[in-house]
Formats: structure tokens, C-alpha cells, sequence
């Protein structure tokens, strides 16, 4: 109910930036390719600093 007042975490927005490009990552792929490898290197960026405050 009061979910509106909880700030979230550093990672829940990595996260949520992560499902983002990987939507537009899909749906590049099918229309522009050179496009659609520059979000999928982002999303793997951003995957790696998930990983990296989860060993923290």
C-alpha cells in the first residue's frame, strides 16, 4: 500500500534499465542490426555492474 514511499535500490534500477534496453534490443533485431549490437553491448554493460554490486 505504501509502496509509493519506498525508494529503490541501485540495483532494482539497474535492473529496470537492463529489461529497457533489452526490449529495444528485440526489437531492433529484426530491422537494424548494427543498432540492435550497440543496445545488446549496453544491456551487457549494465549487467556487469549488477553482478558486480551483488559480490559486494
Amino acid at each position: 500500500m505504501f509502496n509509493i514511499f519506498k525508494k529503490s535500490s541501485e540495483i532494482d534500477k539497474l535492473q529496470k534499465q537492463y529489461e529497457k534496453l533489452m526490449k529495444e534490443w528485440h526489437k531492433l533485431s529484426t530491422t537494424n542490426r548494427s543498432e540492435s549490437d550497440k543496445k545488446y553491448a549496453e544491456a551487457q554493460n549494465i549487467q556487469e555492474q549488477i553482478e558486480q554490486l551483488l559480490n559486494k
